[in-house]
C-alpha cells in the first residue's frame, strides 16, 4: 500500500505560509499557529450569528459641517447663557464673549501644539503626543468644568491642561526629561498626565469616592453641588481592565465622576472597530450608568453634554460616560508615522470634519466674529507659540541626584541609600568634580541631555 502523505506540521520551502491578513509582514508560524488560523478561517466562513438589535445611540449634535447651528431641545438648555443674539444687552456681551473664548482656546492649543511638535523635531523635546483635530473634544469639556473639580487626564490633554490654568512651559518639561510632572496638580486641580493606560479612571474614580466620605464626614459641604472627578481617556483604554474597574465601583457607589472617552478612532495603529463591535457609549449600559454619545468636533455639543453629566454628577446622581467622536489628525506620537497604517482619503474625509473651521463658519454667521477678530485670536497663539520655545530651551537639567527629592513625603532609609548608591556611580566615571548632594558635575549634569533622559522616552499607547 502506498505510504500516506505526511502530516505538515509547519510552513516549508515547497508549502509558505499565507500572508497574514493585517498590518504585520508575514512570518513563518508553528503547527500550532497553524491551527488557530483553520478555525479563524472557519470562523470567518460560519453564517453570522443572529443576535437582537440593541437600539442605536444617536451622536448628539449642534453645528453641521458647515458651521449650521441646528436645534437640538436636550441640548440647547444646557446653552442657554450662549445666546449671541439675547434680548438682555448683559447676556449677549457675556454671551459673545464666552463664545468667543472658545474659539480663542482651540485656535491657540493648535498652535501651541504645532509649537511643540516643531520643538521636538529640532531635538529640543524628546517626545510629544499631537492633539490635532481633538481641540473641540477638549476644550468644551473643560470649560464645562468648576474650578473645584478635580482632572484625570491621559498624556494628550495639553488643551484641558492649558484651560484648567496650567503654564504653556509646564505642558512641556515632561517630554524635554527634566521633570517627572510638569506642574503642581493642586495649584490647577489636575493631576500629572498618566502614561499608563487607563489607570487614570480609577484614580478619578477614587477621588469622587473620597469626595462622598468628606461629605459624609462633614467636610465638604454639598449645598452647592458635589465637586466632580473628570477621567479623560482614548478609545484604546476602553479595552484595559482598569477603565472597567472605574466603572464598577464608580457605579456601584454612585460617585460623582465623569468618564470622558475621546474616541480619536485610532488607538497607535489599531482602529476602534477591532476594539467594539458596538459605540463606546453603548457599553456604559452593562455597568449601570447612562452613556452619551456626541460628536467630538463640534464644541458647542461637547461643552452641552458635558454640562448635564457634570451636573447629574453634582446632585448625586452618579457617573456617566461620553463619547466623544473625533479623529486624531496626526501621528499617535511623533515617534509614530500613521501612513503605515492608514488611509489618506479618511484622513482628508475628517479634514472636512474640522473643528476649528466649523466653529468659525458658526461664529461668522451670527455676526460674532469678523476679520480683525480672528486677527487678533492669531496673535495671541503666536504669542503663545514664543512663549512655549522660550520656555522650553531655557529649561536647565536638574542634578542627577534630585530624582530622590520628591518620592516619599517623609525620608526613607531604603530610598537614602539608593541615593547613595546612585550618588557613588555618577562619582566612578571620574569626574574632576564629583557630584555632591547637589548632583554637579557626572553624567547627567547640565549641558549632558542625553544622561539627563530627553535623549529616550518610552512609546505608549492609548
Amino acid at each position: 500500500m502506498p505510504s500516506e502523505p505526511a502530516v505538515r506540521t509547519g510552513p516549508t520551502a515547497a508549502t509558505p505560509p499565507k500572508a497574514y491578513d493585517g498590518h504585520r509582514a508575514a512570518t513563518p508560524r508553528d503547527a500550532r499557529a497553524d491551527r488557530k488560523n483553520v478555525v479563524r478561517d472557519v470562523r470567518k466562513e460560519a453564517p453570522p450569528r443572529q443576535e437582537p438589535e440593541a437600539p442605536a445611540t444617536p451622536t448628539l449634535r449642534l453645528l453641521d459641517e458647515q458651521g449650521a447651528r441646528r436645534p437640538e431641545p436636550g441640548l440647547d438648555r444646557w446653552l442657554a447663557d450662549l445666546d449671541p443674539t439675547a434680548a438682555d444687552e448683559a447676556a449677549r456681551t457675556a454671551a459673545r464673549a464666552t463664545l468667543v473664548r472658545l474659539y480663542e482656546d482651540m485656535v491657540v492649543a493648535r498652535r501651541v501644539d504645532a509649537e511643540a511638535t516643531a520643538l521636538q523635531r529640532q531635538g529640543e523635546l524628546a517626545l510629544w503626543p499631537p492633539l490635532l483635530g481633538q481641540e473641540a473634544a477638549q476644550v468644551g469639556s473643560a470649560r464645562a468644568l468648576r474650578d473645584d473639580d478635580f482632572v484625570f487626564s491621559s498624556y494628550r490633554e495639553h488643551a484641558v491642561a492649558r484651560v484648567r490654568g496650567a503654564a504653556l512651559v509646564d505642558l512641556v518639561r515632561v517630554w524635554r526629561g527634566v521633570a517627572v510632572s510638569g506642574w503642581d496638580p493642586y495649584a490647577i486641580n489636575m493631576a500629572s498626565p498618566q502614561v499608563i493606560i487607563g489607570a487614570q479612571a480609577l484614580h478619578a474614580t477614587g477621588w469622587a469616592m473620597g469626595v462622598q466620605l468628606d461629605v459624609d464626614a462633614g467636610r465638604v459641604d454639598a449645598g452647592a453641588g458635589l465637586p466632580v472627578g473628570v477621567a479623560y481617556f482614548g478609545d484604546g483604554a476602553m479595552s484595559q481592565g482598569d477603565v472597567n474597574e472605574a466603572f464598577v465601583f464608580s457605579s456601584t457607589y454612585r460617585s460623582p465622576v465623569v468618564f470622558f472617552c475621546q474616541n480619536n478612532q485610532w488607538a497607535i495603529s489599531e482602529p476602534v472597530a477591532l476594539q467594539s463591535r458596538v459605540p463606546l457609549a453603548e457599553r456604559a449600559r452593562g455597568f449601570g450608568m447612562p452613556g452619551v454619545r456626541v460628536d467630538g468636533n463640534d464644541v458647542l455639543a461637547v461643552l452641552a453634554v458635558t454640562r448635564a453629566a457634570v451636573d447629574r454628577a453634582r446632585r448625586d446622581g452618579g457617573p456617566t460616560l461620553i463619547e466623544a467622536v473625533t479623529y486624531r489628525m496626526g501621528p499617535h506620537t511623533t515617534a509614530d508615522d500613521p501612513k503605515r497604517y492608514r488611509d489618506a482619503a479618511e484622513v482628508e474625509e475628517w479634514t472636512g470634519r474640522d473643528p476649528i473651521a466649523r466653529y468659525e463658519a458658526y461664529l461668522r454667521s451670527v455676526g460674532v466674529l469678523d476679520d480683525a477678530e480672528a486677527a487678533r485670536v492669531r496673535g495671541v497663539a503666536d504669542d503663545a507659540a514664543a512663549e512655549l520655545r522660550a520656555g522650553c530651551v531655557a529649561l536647565a537639567d536638574p542634578p542627577p541626584l534630585s530624582l530622590f527629592d520628591h518620592v516619599y513625603a517623609e525620608p526613607h532609609h531604603a530610598l537614602e541609600r539608593e541615593r547613595a548608591e546612585y550618588a557613588h556611580y555618577l562619582a566612578s566615571f571620574g569626574d574632576d568634580d564629583g557630584p555632591g548632594d547637589d548632583g554637579a558635575g557626572g553624567p547627567g549634569a547640565p549641558g549632558d541631555r542625553a544622561a539627563s533622559g530627553t535623549g529616550a522616552t518610552t512609546e505608549v499607547a492609548r
